[in-house]
């Protein structure tokens, strides 16, 4: 997949060895500092650690296509502010303002299914290279204005332009006067060559879409970038807004027409590969000359299993709220009384007839004209009462929150904010739960060989019309391949995996309802056992014998979740071997603490002595 690791990266031109600095660099003089200083604080490795954990890679691939440019980054922008009276208008603020902007876009990356269009088998091959390019069009985006806005010279006077290379000596700068606005997006591509090796490029070249919209961002030409240019302004948004005090979860926030495409581009992509249409009788829909009539629980059932399995979060696991949405972005046409919901009656050609609740489509928001397949030759007729109520689905508990013990759901707490300049409200926003540890240098002995090509995780979703059969081994292959792509996010507070006492640990019944939504065939699978679905999953899994045990045979094990205003617990199942599921073990989350039934007797028993000292 990555040719550019095939060759050893050629050192540029310019960089001599750095002369040994002086003890002091002078007055108003800064001295250039070497990368790993340059990102050695505790803000700017979460940040680091961050950008790693939203990508599929080993510490030592990570190392190779993110933090290499990242470190050439920073030796470029030495300690240039971003802007002189804007945002990050401090030293150093370039440096910040661009892993900022890196994770911020990498955050919204993973709700998006990359290229917008294409087969999820497609998306999957490439979405490791959509990664990687989210991060670097992000990073690159405002490096043009070390060329043009700024003035950089020697203590001898001699000009500094970035094409020399990094600053070798101790340098001043000031902020040209007669700048122009804006120039500085027209020079990125003096400058982006320096921060990529060419195997990247030739590596990204390979991905025609990608390659254009990286190539449009770069030139500043946003308009043509597509999703990848509304991802970088939008973390931009959001990193300038936390900078100057602002509110950045609201540039975070999804747009509107954001949701739309997502759900458009579910159900055509369902509507291509697998929805049945205008069959006589078993049919997911009928089309007619005016109208989609498309089987409201099916639809519903199906498009929430399809965008879960792409990744996308935040399905209402209501059928009644799907409806809603459906209705309130356009999509669903409201009946006369204003409902989502439609009751008509389908009759074939052949005399066939039966009644069904549908949601009613405008075919024009489905397919080009020229797409359009043929009409239904009978006739679908609404009931002349379109007063019916939405049908209504159990109220299921949000993922990942519930116990198995009927304990009320738990969300990870979110670390504290100190006034440390806003950095833990802005890591908070990348992830619910602030990562424990900086990222580790790789463990490999020879950290500064590229890796081989084949050594990058290589998972696809089988082909959906193909797909295995549900199973206690399909549902851990699953979850290994979701924590791989990131469709799964681990230690997060609403993550259904965490990294606890040096394993997995997997949230029940959460990881087993979320298998189950994804993979509607189950719940027939269960019924005969008189289960619900998640419960037939759970079964299959224990049966494989993964998972550890507690001293009284328990298999459930309990894990307390702190923070700084109350506690909570989780429980769910505890792996005998973390390489289950993870290619490399990360390190424990913090927040989360199990406890043993001694530790549980202990804690009772305080908690009767403080109820005695107090009563």
């Amino acid at each position: 997949m990555l040719s550019l690791f095939q060759r050893k990266r050629v050192p540029p031109a310019a960089s001599a060895p750095t002369p040994k600095p002086s003890a002091e660099p002078g007055k108003g003089l800064m001295r250039p500092e070497p990368a790993a200083s340059l990102l050695a604080t505790p803000r700017r490795q979460k940040l680091l650690e961050h950008i790693w954990q939203r990508t599929s890679l080993s510490r030592r691939q990570f190392a190779t296509l993110y933090l290499a440019p990242l470190e050439r980054y920073a030796e470029l922008v030495q300690q240039f502010p971003a802007s002189e009276a804007h945002h990050h208008a401090y030293p150093g603020g370039m440096l910040d303002h661009g892993l900022e902007i890196v994770a911020y876009a990498l955050k919204l990356r993973q709700s998006h299914l990359l290229p917008a269009g294409a087969t999820p088998e497609a998306q999957a091959a490439q979405a490791e290279a959509w990664t990687a390019g989210t991060a670097y069009a992000a990073l690159l985006h405002d490096i043009g204005k070390i060329a043009v806005d700024l003035h950089v010279e020697y203590a001898d006077g001699t000009v500094w332009h970035p094409w020399h290379g990094p600053l070798r000596r101790p340098y001043r700068f000031r902020y040209r006067r007669e700048r122009e606005y804006r120039l500085h997006s027209a020079a990125t591509g003096l400058l982006y060559a320096r921060l990529l090796d060419p195997g990247i490029f030739d590596w990204l070249a390979g991905y025609p879409d990608l390659w254009a919209a990286l190539l449009y961002v770069l030139a500043g030409q946003y308009e043509h970038a597509g999703m990848l240019g509304e991802l970088v302004v939008q973390a931009d948004q959001a990193s300038v807004a936390q900078e100057l005090g602002g509110d950045p979860s609201k540039a975070l926030a999804a747009p509107r027409h954001a949701l739309q495409r997502k759900l458009l581009d579910g159900l055509r992509y369902l509507l291509k590969e697998e929805f049945k249409l205008n069959q006589p009788q078993a049919s997911d829909g009928w089309l007619t000359q005016d109208a989609l009539w498309l089987v409201s629980k099916t639809v519903s059932d199906k498009l929430r299993a399809h965008l879960l399995s792409q990744g996308i979060d935040g399905i209402p696991a209501n059928n009644t709220a799907v409806f809603n949405v459906l209705q309130d972005h356009g999509f669903a046409l409201a009946t006369p009384d204003g409902k989502a919901i439609w009751k008509a009656t389908v009759t074939s050609d052949a005399g066939w007839s039966h009644s069904f609740t549908f949601l009613k489509l405008s075919p024009a928001m489905v397919w080009d004209a020229a797409d359009r397949p043929a009409p239904f030759a009978g006739r679908v007729q609404a009931d002349a009462e379109q007063g019916v109520p939405t049908p209504q689905a159990p109220a299921a508990e949000a993922p990942g929150l519930e116990s198995a013990d009927t304990v009320p759901p738990s969300t990870a707490p979110t670390a504290p904010v100190p006034a440390d300049n806003g950095v833990a409200a802005l890591l908070d926003l990348l992830s619910d739960t602030a990562p424990p540890v900086a990222p580790e240098p790789p463990s490999d002995p020879e950290p500064a060989s590229p890796p081989s090509p084949t050594v990058l995780p290589q998972v696809s979703p089988a082909p959906s019309r193909d797909r295995p059969e549900p199973s206690g081994e399909h549902f851990m292959a699953w979850l290994r391949q979701g924590i791989q792509t990131h469709k799964l996010i681990i230690n997060d507070a609403k993550a259904l995996v965490h990294s606890v006492a040096g394993t997995a640990y997997l949230v029940s019944p959460g990881v087993f309802q979320r298998y189950a939504q994804e993979h509607l065939q189950i719940a027939a699978l269960a019924k005969p056992e008189n289960l619900e679905g998640w419960q037939w999953v759970q079964k299959r899994f224990e049966k494989l014998s993964l998972h550890r045990k507690q001293a009284s045979g328990l298999n459930i094990w309990t894990c307390e979740v702190t923070g700084p205003r109350k506690s909570r617990r989780l429980h769910g199942y505890l792996l005998s071997a973390p390489e289950a599921l993870f290619q490399e073990m990360p390190p424990d989350n913090p927040y989360l603490r199990l406890l043993t039934e001694a530790v549980k007797r202990e804690n009772s028993a305080a908690g009767n002595k403080n109820d005695n000292e107090q009563g």
